[in-house]
């Protein structure tokens, strides 16, 4: 599994996270997506790599712009929670 960290711009409020996350899950098939505007950053769990172009240009539809995008393999964490 692969854990993808995309830093975001223009992220405000929970809407806007529930938007990227739709679009996320709408264009990818991912195991779990989560936003934080606070964080200015989406994290992604998947079986398969996602092209970074491919990402940035589902961020770019939904009106927020990507600023850097990091993959690593997703370690599960012991004990509670999937997310480090």
């Amino acid at each position: 599994m692969i854990q993808i960290t995309v830093s975001v711009e223009g992220m405000s409020c929970g809407m806007c996270e529930s938007h990227v996350n739709d679009a996320i899950r709408n264009a990818f098939s991912v195991r779990k997506v989560r936003s934080s505007h606070a964080k200015g950053e989406t994290v992604i769990l998947t079986e398969e790599d996602i092209p970074e172009e491919k990402l940035r240009a589902v961020f770019a539809e939904t009106g927020y712009r990507a600023l850097s995008v990091e993959k690593k393999p997703y370690e599960k964490r012991k004990g509670f929670g999937l997310w480090k």
